[in-house]
This record gives structure tokens, sequence and C-alpha cells, in this order.
């Protein structure tokens, strides 16, 4: 089986969570950073007063104390099944692949119709990783050692792009143009000197690369980056 990767947008989504273990709140813990429109968490055993506190008081949470039914996913933009139960876990899985509704299933990934992937987040980088399903642990020893070599080599370039992207753009003219500069800054020396905390150095390369329009801005670009 292949996969697809995606990044979803969970604002205007309704989310069923199907169990209230340690898999189901690290999802629910997931979910709710990304403010879904909803969730709507299920489980028979657990008690709402046992769940995480800074979980409970989420505007976007309703947690009810039962089991999970298949009609529960009706509407929903995505449902993760990771109840105790293998039955729940099942009919949920099926019940939503019948009505392409996307579903995870926790302790059987190809039951399911999509995996979720490690990941690690850093301002608006994201990074994900799968290994298809094979071996979650592998991936996410992979992603902790790319999330090390990503900070120190393109945590500081990627705040400098984020601000240098609207002051180009601001600055109208060819799309062509722009996407040209981005590259060559990109793939310039400047990460390197970021890195060394030369600023210095960074300056010079960034007024080599950059518009004479843009040079008085250096400084601010630059600032608290190294």
């Amino acid at each position: 089986m292949s996969y697809y990767p995606l990044f979803f947008e969970l604002g205007a989504l309704r989310v069923l969570l199907a169990g209230a273990g340690e898999v189901g709140r690290r999802k629910a813990a997931d979910l709710l950073a990304a403010s879904p429109q909803s969730l709507l968490w299920l489980d028979p055993l657990v008690e709402e007063r046992a769940l995480p506190e800074n979980l409970r008081g989420h505007p976007a949470l309703r947690y009810v104390q039962r089991e999970a039914v298949p009609e529960d996913a009706l509407g929903c933009g995505l449902v993760f099944a990771a109840a105790d139960s293998r039955a729940v876990n099942e009919n949920l899985a099926l019940f939503c692949r019948g009505r392409g509704i996307p579903c995870n299933v926790a302790d059987n990934p190809r039951e399911g119709n999509f995996i979720v992937p490690a990941r690690f987040f850093s301002g608006d980088f994201a990074l994900a990783l799968s290994t298809g399903g094979q071996s979650p642990a592998l991936a996410g020893l992979m992603c902790r050692e790319l999330e090390k070599w990503y900070k120190e080599k393109y945590e500081a370039l990627l705040k400098l792009l984020g601000r240098l992207r609207p002051l180009v753009l601001a600055g109208g003219g060819d799309p062509a143009r722009h996407a040209e500069l981005f590259r060559a800054v990109a793939q310039s020396e400047l990460g390197d000197a970021l890195n060394r905390r030369d600023g210095r150095r960074a300056g010079r390369i960034l007024r080599r690369l950059l518009p004479e329009s843009l040079h008085q801005r250096i400084e601010d670009l630059l600032h608290d980056l190294y």
C-alpha cells in the first residue's frame, strides 16, 4: 500500500476520536493544537475529570463517556479509532471506508485509509516522515534526528526567508524574478553564516543577493538571528 502525503487544515472540520487511553490522549493533544472546528472524544471507561487539565478546557472539545459507534462518524471530516476495543476500531474503520471518510486506526493502520506520520514543528516549518506503517518507532527516531539537523542548519534561515518574502512581494515586479531571488538566498552560504553567528558575513551575502532597494532592511532581516 502506498500513501499520498497531505497537511490538513482542520479549522472547518469536525473530528471524531474514539479512545482516551495513552494513544488517544496524545492524538487529542495534537488535534486540539491544530484548532479543529470541533472534536468529539469518546471513551466508555475514562471520566472527563481524569483527562489532562489542559485538554478539558479547550473550546472545540466535547467529551462524552460512552463507547463510540459507527454513526458518530457521520458528518466528520476525520476519524481516529484509538479505542481499547478491537471491535470498536474495526467497526469505525469499515463504516468510514464505505462512506469515504478518512479514518486512522491506531491498532491496525492498514485497516484505516490514512496513517499519521512522525513529525515535528518549528514555527511555520513542519516535517513529516513515514515508513508506510511498517515501523513507527524507526520513523520517530529518524524524525528526531532530522529535527536536530534542521534546527542546527536551517531554523534561522527559514526565519529570515519568512521576513524577506513580504518585503520582496510588496515591491511588485515579475514573480519569476522573485522566485529566482528566493532560490538564490536559500541556496547561498547565508544559512552557514547564520549558524556560525557571523553577522558581518551574513550581511555581505544579503547585500550581494538583494536588490539595492532592500539594503536598508538588511539589519531588520538579521535581527536576533545570530
